[in-house]
């Protein structure tokens, strides 16, 4: 299991913006590089979703709701990533969690960081 750690949510209007960060403090950075890296939500009562993943090449793929909106990137140096979440809306409230993937390791989970949008 891969440590990560969350921050950057917080309590925002409809149409604000929101920063989140993760880092896997850790990880040398060679071996970052070879983690799939990804945002997922969970809103109350709904299964966890994704958001937006990067590959080590930066490579991203965007739910569809987060399309147009969301950007996630990666410093792969920094061992982090970021999502940034511009034209927030209320259905965007969730707990954001950062992933750490890799096909035979599968993911490993940051604790969480909530995101609350009011109307």
């Amino acid at each position: 299991q891969v440590q990560l750690v969350e921050s950057g949510g917080g309590l925002v209007q409809a149409g604000g913006s929101l920063r989140l960060s993760c880092k896997a403090p850790r990880l040398i950075f060679s071996v970052f590089t070879t983690y799939i890296m990804g945002w997922y939500r969970q809103a109350p009562e709904k299964e966890r979703e994704l958001v937006a993943t990067i590959t080590s090449s930066k490579t991203t793929d965007y739910a569809d709701s987060a399309k147009g909106r969301f950007t996630i990137s990666r410093d792969n140096s920094q061992k982090k990533i970021y999502l940034q979440m511009n034209n927030l809306k209320p259905e965007d409230t969730a707990v954001y969690y950062c992933s750490a993937y890799t096909p035979t390791g599968g993911h490993s989970w940051g604790p969480g960081t909530q995101v609350t949008v009011s109307s």
